[in-house]
């Protein structure tokens, strides 16, 4: 039977995702400013591969965040769960709309919008139409 991710591990993955796909970076350039394979990043985006703190330090300078971002937006443990546990260890997760692809390509759009009126009068726009209920009413 194969190993399930942990949730912590998916989590931290899927913040070094968010963070180098805001930045417009490809896998194979954060894996050779790291010295590995695209295919390690992918890993490490998937959970299926662990993050060494030395390891998440690198990243964190890299990507230009602190540590704590990647803990970012993370779940409590469950406090009655016993220590060593599986369900110390797997927080509920639900589901990350800032994880999706086209949150990310709307905000890496979003910040190429290079005059800051009008970048604010597009973010203005786009609270007015949220604000206004469901599409169709």
């Amino acid at each position: 039977m194969a190993s399930v991710p942990n949730p912590i591990d998916v989590h931290v993955g899927s913040r070094v995702r968010l963070r180098r796909t805001l930045l417009g970076m490809s896998q194979e350039k954060l894996g050779a400013a790291l010295g590995l394979t695209f295919q390690q990043i992918q890993k490490y985006e998937r959970g299926t591969n662990r993050i060494s703190s030395s390891r998440l330090y690198q990243l964190s300078q890299i990507l230009d965040v602190p540590v704590s971002f990647f803990f970012d937006d993370m779940p409590p443990l469950d406090a009655s769960a016993q220590p060593g546990s599986s369900k110390a260890s797997a927080p509920s997760f639900g589901h990350d709309t800032m994880a999706k692809r086209e949150t990310l390509e709307l905000v890496r759009a979003y910040y190429r919008i290079s005059a800051p009126m009008v970048r604010k009068r597009v973010f203005e726009l786009t609270k007015a139409i949220a604000a206004s209920g469901p599409a169709g009413k």
